[in-house]
């Protein structure tokens, strides 16, 4: 007669286990086909697989916040994981803006790996974004003058367009050079050159196919871009902390170069295949000259100084020498 409330229990004991599972809101303030929110689905599913389904991911229909707030949002646990641009709030994150600057790599894979390593061993010690329990950080591909008025090919004619930008030191490095730009999230792209509000868009290759921007008619490149942008990919720290010791170790194993190197494969692969779109779209492609070239190397100068000071100021030690070493881990990795 004992046997039925042992099974009760039993019944009971494996319905709270099946009920510990965790689940972690993630949100993307792109559309769900966006690189992105792609990586970031693809990182969920390892998070599944390797934990034996302890952890999983619930995908928010939609973003929290708008990208701008996407930082404060999981670091108060309004999301649990998300990434976020930091450019997008000026001034807020220093020793980043190093993943910013021009003619860094012609990929996204190496410069994303490579920013992860320098942000490992300077960065993360001295509590750069704070807040968030980092999960990785990786760049987009190289960043390019995208217009739909006429060929850019000297730093006049960029004079004479209105661009959006994305912030960071483009935005800096675009008012020594005199354009005329507006720092707007990407999201906001295809209305305002639909509108004819902004001519042109400072991009990598991949935004032309991922926000349908069908009214871009020319591209400007530089070696290794003209700016890039500094990605954060996060987890609420409330969340992680709560973690058992095993799953904390899962968490960690997808952290780091892996997480950069999967968002930045995702991003090859998407600027390889916006290339192909873009030539079926009529869109012009053109190398910026020498003389253009020259002015962002002498402008970009000024800021590296300005950011070296202030990095040195929040106790980044000897920052020209880590820029340094970036540049030269990025040319290590395939």
């Amino acid at each position: 007669m004992k046997l039925i409330p042992l099974l009760a229990t039993a019944a009971f004991l494996s319905a709270g286990a099946a009920s510990a599972q965790t689940v972690f809101s993630a949100s993307s303030w792109v559309p769900p086909t966006h690189t992105l929110s792609v990586a970031q689905k693809n990182w969920c599913d390892a998070l599944e697989k390797e934990s034996s389904g302890r952890m999983k991911c619930n995908i928010l229909p939609k973003g929290v916040a708008a990208a701008p707030g996407t930082f404060d949002a999981v670091r108060d646990g309004l999301a649990d994981i998300s990434y976020t641009v930091d450019g997008y709030t000026p001034g807020r994150f220093i020793n980043t803006q190093v993943a910013e600057f021009p003619f860094l790599g012609d990929s996204s894979v190496p410069t994303s790996v490579a920013y992860q390593r320098i942000y490992s061993k300077y960065f993360a010690p001295l509590g750069e974004h704070r807040g968030v329990k980092v999960l990785g950080v990786f760049t987009h591909g190289p960043g390019i003058i995208f217009n739909s008025k006429q060929p850019v090919k000297t730093v006049d004619d960029a004079t004479k367009l209105k661009f959006r930008i994305g912030g960071g030191n483009i935005n800096e490095l675009s008012k020594l050079m005199g354009f005329n730009t507006t720092l707007k999230p990407a999201p906001d792209s295809f209305e305002l050159l639909s509108t004819g509000v902004m001519d042109g868009t400072f991009f990598p290759d991949e935004s032309i196919a991922s926000f349908k921007l069908n009214m871009i008619k020319h591209a400007t490149t530089f070696p290794g871009g003209l700016y890039n942008t500094s990605f954060v990919f996060m987890m609420n720290p409330a969340k992680y902390n709560a973690l058992s010791a095993q799953d904390k170790a899962v968490v960690d194993k997808l952290s780091g170069e892996y997480a950069a190197r999967l968002f930045g494969e995702g991003w090859d692969k998407v600027d390889a295949a916006s290339r192909d779109l873009q030539k079926q779209q009529g869109v012009q492609r053109i190398q910026a000259d020498e003389s253009f070239i020259k002015a962002v190397a002498a402008k970009q100068a000024e800021l590296e100084d300005k950011w070296a000071a202030a990095a040195g100021a929040k106790g980044l030690k000897d920052p020209k020498a880590v820029l340094a070493e970036f540049r030269a881990e990025i040319k290590k990795i395939k």
